[in-house]
């Protein structure tokens, strides 16, 4: 049985939670948070090397997820295997967060945002939009799925939701003095740090997180779309 954790990070793919948030989850995990993850796919299609076998790439991608989980002090990290570029807003997968909301029963969650427009990566969209369904209303609802009821896994009221990479930032979180842990956490993911399309991901990581800090007192940021669900 899974302890209940403060912060559950739910993503599409390994890497997306360090890329759009490691810093912030560093702060937390610092400040004596629990945090968990929840992985939707493997990301076994994200490479651009002809040569490399899809099982072996999503073996050596939840490897870098883990590793790059314990560099911030986060676990437990859940794998739900689904193909990658292959998430669907069904009713199925929809019950599956609940689930895990309900086991892990956070006061937070953060995900990928789905409203951003035009280029975002469908399983990033489609992620996003499954989490705000599933923590509003079918998580907090008893007789949304009265199957889960009966094994035990009780209604619960998730408090926030903060989405990364999200185009209407309203929240920011001072990452200055943990920049370093999220090139660290970055760094964990090998199959995607050195095949990345940026000829410099450090620079680009660090320009990103000086202008999410622009306007505050921050050296450097990372930037949500923060909703308050009702009691």
């Amino acid at each position: 049985m899974m302890e209940p954790v403060d912060v559950l990070v739910i993503a599409a793919h390994p890497d997306d939670p360090d890329f759009g948030a490691a810093g912030t989850i560093a702060r937390m995990t610092r400040e004596g948070k629990t945090v968990a993850y929840v992985i939707c796919t493997d990301g076994e299609k994200g490479t651009s090397d002809r040569n490399m076998d899809p099982a072996e790439l999503a073996r050596m991608r939840q490897k870098e997820q883990r590793a790059a989980a314990d560099t911030l002090g986060v676990g437990p990290v859940i794998f739900l295997h689904h193909p990658d570029q292959g998430l669907e807003d069904t009713p199925e997968f929809r019950k599956e967060l609940v689930r895990w909301i309900r086991t892990f029963r956070p006061r937070l969650v953060l995900s990928s945002d789905p409203y951003r427009r035009y280029l975002w990566h469908r399983d990033h969209r489609i992620v996003g939009q499954v989490v705000m369904d599933a923590l509003f209303p079918y998580a907090r609802d008893h007789l949304a799925y009265p199957d889960l009821l009966a094994e035990g896994l009780e209604p619960h009221k998730v408090r926030e939701v903060w989405f990364w990479a999200a185009e209407d930032i309203n929240h920011r979180v001072d990452i200055s003095d943990l920049f370093e842990t999220k090139i660290a956490a970055l760094q964990c993911h090998a199959s995607q740090w050195n095949q990345h399309p940026v000829a410099d991901i450090r620079r680009w990581v660090e320009d990103r997180c000086r202008r999410l800090a622009e306007g505050t007192p921050y050296t450097y940021a990372e930037g949500f779309h923060r909703v308050v669900l009702p009691e």
